[in-house]
């Protein structure tokens, strides 16, 4: 490994295949699927994705010493491998926390660290307070708490002045006099009962935040609007949750930190992180003066970019 300037790849444990992969009903209309990688007898992690909408994958697998954990995925409803895809009905904040509990109770373990980024650190925050005793640790990136100012940050404004020239393209898909709501007006095309409708704008709702993921754009992540795959399931999924405020109070992770602040917290934060501003990072390590934040200066939102990575499995090896 070189000192000066280490790849991804020589911060991350080599790439690992699933030994065990299964699908549990949550509900009468969702199935979701899941994953079991490394050791069977180790500490078990559940690995909670973005998005929401995002899916899990394979590389996530690779920021655990196999040896060492007991590493489990699983595709959040709607998403991924899970069925039916892309739904929204019954698909919800609620439903995807008791969706985790159901998989540990399934699979039978006391207890398991809790490693999520952006909206996985959302959920891992929200089930670890609602499941306290079930969580070992928390092990977050690039902290997202779905407040309103958040979300307008985002997609609407904020960010839009740090890339004007992505956000224009991100803002003219809608007409003029719906933009003022720019949310609203995306979630009203991502379910239209016009399919072409729906995919146009989960291209652009997606382009706009792979654009903006990594401090240096990378050609790669943009080229995920053009996996309809995968955008259509993103974009309509996000903003399903965003359009109902994830389903909670407003500031509902704030107001209900003294559930977990006995728990382990590890956080990095990309400092230039665009999607998920350092603030809200700060704004929980403030209400949790027990946890550890790495801010990261040379990152932005990605568990893709280096310094992010290297500082991830640092504390998985030493959880």
């Amino acid at each position: 490994m070189s000192s000066d300037s280490p790849s991804l790849s020589d911060v991350l444990y080599p790439q690992i295949e699933p030994h065990t992969t299964g699908n549990l009903p949550v509900s009468d209309l969702h199935t979701i699927a899941w994953e079991r990688t490394g050791n069977v007898n180790g500490e078990p992690v559940i690995v909670i994705h973005g998005g929401p909408g995002g899916g899990s994958q394979p590389s996530y697998r690779q920021y655990f010493d196999p040896q060492k954990f007991d590493i489990i995925q699983f595709d959040q409803r709607g998403c991924g491998k899970s069925v039916p895809y892309a739904e929204l009905e019954d698909n919800n904040t609620h439903s995807s926390v008791n969706d985790i509990e159901a998989l540990r109770e399934h699979l039978g373990l006391e207890s398991w660290h809790v490693f999520g980024g952006s909206w996985g650190s959302t959920l891992s925050l929200i089930y670890a307070q609602n499941y306290p005793k079930m969580v070992r640790s928390l092990i977050l990136r690039g902290i997202f708490m779905c407040r309103k100012s958040e979300l307008h940050w985002f997609y609407q404004e904020g960010a839009s002045h740090i890339f004007p020239d992505a956000f224009d393209f991100y803002r003219d898909h809608i007409p003029v006099d719906e933009q003022g709501d720019l949310i609203k007006a995306y979630y009203k095309r991502l379910t239209s009962s016009d399919v072409e409708v729906r995919r146009a704008a989960a291209k652009e709702w997606t382009r706009w935040e792979m654009a903006t993921s990594r401090l240096i754009p990378d050609v790669e992540y943009l080229e995920k609007a053009d996996d309809l795959d995968f955008a259509v399931a993103f974009a309509r999924i996000e903003c399903h949750y965003f359009i109902n405020a994830i389903f909670v109070e407003e500031a509902y992770i704030l107001n209900n930190v003294d559930k977990i602040q006995h728990i382990p917290t590890y956080i990095v934060q990309g400092r230039y992180d665009v999607v998920c501003p350092t603030r809200s990072a700060w704004d929980l390590h403030k209400a949790m003066p027990n946890s550890i934040l790495k801010i990261i200066v040379d990152s932005g939102h990605s568990m893709g970019e280096v310094g992010i990575a290297k500082q991830l499995v640092n504390f998985t090896d030493n959880v």
